[in-house]
């Protein structure tokens, strides 16, 4: 006797798919918006600092690139907590995600402020800008316009990896995928309906992440219209 898929026992239980959607979208904003905030603050430090502050933004970059980012969140679930700190199964996993983000966003970041040229700078300072509006306009914004495109696709991979938080029984889309699964015994089709809800996600991501940048940083954006910001 063949297989034969039966969506019905899943399709009723679609409500508890939209709420752990739910939740997988709180984590995924809250912590690329934080994430990104913590990635830009630390390449600024990193290219305007001395060497201890570049020596420790770079440790903290090869320690978390270079460690499974299940490790990172069991690490901060299970080791935050013996230090007398004590974070719910969401805290730890938004903390782990606004870490591990934190790190891929400071070095793409900082590969776009090195891709600036020298003479720009220059240019920034013979318009009598200071150091702070030459590195906010000159370099800075060009910067981030360069590698939006790897900033959102790193954004796109984060939010696909908040299935992992379901290790510490946060109850997002892949823990209630797991839990209706358990229920119906219907497997295939309860994962063949979440992986197109992580597409669609994905899709409608990359999508706003486009429009975004391009609302951002749009065409011709670049270093004509410094003159008029000189004086800011």
């Amino acid at each position: 006797m063949g297989f034969q898929f039966q969506f019905q026992p899943v399709l009723n239980r679609l409500d508890v798919l939209l709420d752990g959607l739910w939740v997988t979208l709180q984590l995924a904003g809250s912590g690329i918006l934080l994430g990104a905030l913590l990635g830009i603050l630390l390449a600024m430090l990193r290219g305007l600092s001395g060497r201890p502050v570049r020596m420790l933004v770079d440790a903290y970059v090869e320690l978390v690139r270079n460690t499974p980012f299940l490790v990172q969140l069991l690490i901060i679930f299970f080791g935050v907590p013996t230090l007398g700190l004590r974070l719910s199964a969401e805290q730890a996993a938004l903390a782990a995600i606004i870490i591990n983000l934190g790190a891929y966003a400071t070095e793409i970041v900082r590969a776009g402020i090195e891709s600036v040229h020298k003479s720009q700078i220059e240019a920034g300072l013979s318009l009598a800008m200071t150091r702070w509006q030459v590195f906010r306009h000159v370099v800075l914004a060009p910067a981030l316009a360069r590698v939006w495109p790897a900033l959102s696709s790193q954004f796109v991979l984060m939010m696909l990896s908040t299935s992992v938080c379901s290790f510490i029984s946060v109850q997002e889309l892949s823990a209630q995928a797991a839990n209706i699964e358990s229920e119906t015994f219907r497997s295939f089709e309860v994962y063949i309906l979440v992986t197109l809800i992580y597409l669609a996600l994905a899709l409608v991501l990359r999508g706003l992440l486009a429009g975004l940048g391009a609302l951002l940083f749009p065409a011709g954006s670049g270093l004509g219209r410094l003159r008029g910001q000189a004086g800011r």
